[in-house]
């Protein structure tokens, strides 16, 4: 058996029922898989693959693994990992897997070394972790990579900040910028599951309450679209002003945080950006306000600020740490980590059905492309990304409309007129 660390083994029976369900809603990965099968794109190649491990992963993992690829699992994040299905994963399918929910920092960084001992090809991340050990530490392993795919906006940021400075030494593609990724794993996804693992930690009713949203990207449209449902009225803080008279035009209140901070009940930052919540904002919050993250680093939120604010700190319930600060109580869930994840089980199916669809797709086309592209960040293929949003509407039971040869030359022509 290939080299493994996770929770226990034994957990692998409901992890495989978990896996199988997550299956049934993801029609076009599904497809994909049964291609794969046949025509074996990735055979020879390694594919690393720093992931959240759950359900959904799982299903892209045995894709890849369908392909001909030699699949190694690593967690994205310490928190988000299933354990039963990274047991399935080693047991049922054969995937060396490095995931343990729960992980301390140290431990986190030593799965991401173990997988990397396989060699890869090809690297597949969500939060470019991966990329940055092998661009520090693990320099040597660069040659052997042909390319690698980022899943989430704050590891495109990374990346393109890399790119900018001339340090990016492979081709990656940037899968959060498909159009069915962003715009729907972003949106519907992280509105849904973020709300979620909210309830789940907390048990709060939403309705009544005031609900602030830091970021207007798609993640925070999705947010706020789905707590304005819940019945919270929602305020979003932001930094861009189209963005901000974009959810002032979705009926939603704009203004800073430091007007926001003394307002607010909840608060879900999803922004990809550092210390968005700070000292001067806990020192105005309400007692028993609820702090969460749903960016994908636990940096969003300024936990050592408020550690030091705060007389005392203890858990109250599982996922929600409790901090007093003077006469205030603030809860602070999921330890400031993505709470979608962390408390709940990250987005459903349907929605990760696409995103791993563009994955999959995404590593095919690295295999064959990649030794002619440069060392820049790509955004998925136009054609890829459209084939898999037709899929998922088929699956859908929908159909859309074709032009008509007479529409295709009005649009292409520029002599007719009104």
């Amino acid at each position: 058996m290939e080299k493994f660390d996770v929770k226990d083994m034994k957990l692998a029976g409901k992890g495989k029922l978990r896996i199988e369900w997550a299956e049934r809603n993801m029609p076009v990965l599904r497809m994909i898989r049964e291609e794969f099968k046949k025509s074996k794109p990735l055979k020879g190649v390694t594919v690393v693959a720093c992931l959240h491990v759950t359900s959904e992963t799982a299903n892209l993992l045995y894709t890849l693994k369908e392909g001909g690829a030699k699949v190694v699992a690593c967690a994205s994040n310490p928190l988000s990992t299933q354990d039963d299905v990274a047991a399935s994963l080693v047991k049922d399918y054969g995937i060396s897997t490095f995931a343990i929910k729960g992980e301390s920092n140290k431990v986190y960084y030593s799965h991401i070394l173990s997988a990397l001992e396989a060699k890869p090809n090809i690297t597949m991340d969500d939060g470019a972790d991966t990329v940055s050990v092998v661009h520090t530490t693990h320099k040597k392993l660069i040659p052997g990579i042909i390319g690698g795919t980022e899943e989430t906006t704050t590891g495109v940021i990374r990346l393109k900040a890399m790119e900018a400075k001339g340090v990016l030494a492979y081709p990656i593609i940037a899968v959060n910028d498909a159009m069915t990724k962003h715009f729907f794993d972003n949106r519907y996804g992280t509105g849904q599951s973020t709300l979620d693992g909210i309830l789940r930690a907390t048990n709060v009713l939403l309705a009544g309450q005031t609900v602030v949203v830091v970021g207007y990207g798609w993640c925070g449209k999705g947010v706020a679209m789905r707590a304005k449902g819940a019945g919270a009225s929602v305020i979003v803080t932001e930094i861009d002003p189209v963005k901000g008279i974009e959810a002032k035009m979705d009926g939603f209140a704009v203004m800073p945080m430091a007007q926001a901070s003394n307002l607010g009940d909840v608060f879900i930052t999803v922004t990809g950006n550092i210390n968005v919540i700070r000292g001067e904002h806990f020192a105005k919050m309400k007692d028993g306000a609820i702090v969460c993250n749903s960016g994908h680093f636990n940096v969003e939120i300024d936990l050592p600020a408020l550690q030091k604010m705060s007389s005392n700190k203890r858990e109250v319930r599982d996922y929600v740490m409790e901090y007093t600060v003077k006469d205030r109580k603030i809860n602070v869930l999921g330890e400031g980590r993505l709470i979608n994840l962390a408390a709940a089980e990250g987005h459903p199916a349907q929605v990760m059905d696409m995103s791993f669809a563009n994955q999959a797709r995404a590593a095919e086309y690295m295999v064959k492309m990649g030794k002619t592209l440069g060392k820049k960040v790509y955004s998925v293929p136009e054609d890829i990304d459209r084939n898999i949003a037709a899929l998922k509407l088929k699956s859908m039971g929908a159909d859309i409309d074709v032009l008509t040869p007479e529409q295709k030359k009005y649009l292409n022509s520029w002599e007719m007129g009104t």
